[in-house]
């Protein structure tokens, strides 16, 4: 399924601190912890949790998230369904960079080994 060009504008200048507390909300209401989910998006962007916060409070959309991040070479390995798209099958790359947060986010929810998570096992 390819993403439409409205759906991908609507994602870039939706603001990353609109979705932040949600991702807490997600990942806390089953078990785990903002220290986790911290290490999940430091893992994906290069952000330390002062670089986070910072994003943070100056409301910064998720275009200008993504471009500030330094991606992890392995953000590729990042596969499956999310939101309905499946993620290797997402042509534009900031979605594909949003969708692999999500992804991430959710497997931390569901409690997947936190080394599978970064998939470094």
């Amino acid at each position: 399924m390819t993403t439409t060009p409205k759906h991908d504008e609507r994602i870039a200048v939706m603001t990353f601190a609109s979705v932040y507390p949600h991702y807490i909300t997600k990942v806390e209401k089953k078990g785990r912890t903002k220290e986790e989910l911290h290490q999940v998006i430091t893992w994906l962007t290069g952000f330390n949790d002062t670089t986070l916060q910072t994003l943070i409070n100056n409301r910064v959309t998720f275009k200008s998230f993504f471009e500030k991040a330094k991606l992890n070479p392995d953000a590729h390995l990042i596969k499956g369904v999310i939101c309905g798209y499946r993620i290797e099958e997402i042509e534009t790359q900031l979605t594909k960079e949003v969708r692999y947060l999500d992804k991430l986010v959710d497997e931390l929810a569901k409690g997947r080994k936190m080394e599978k998570i970064l998939r470094s096992a």
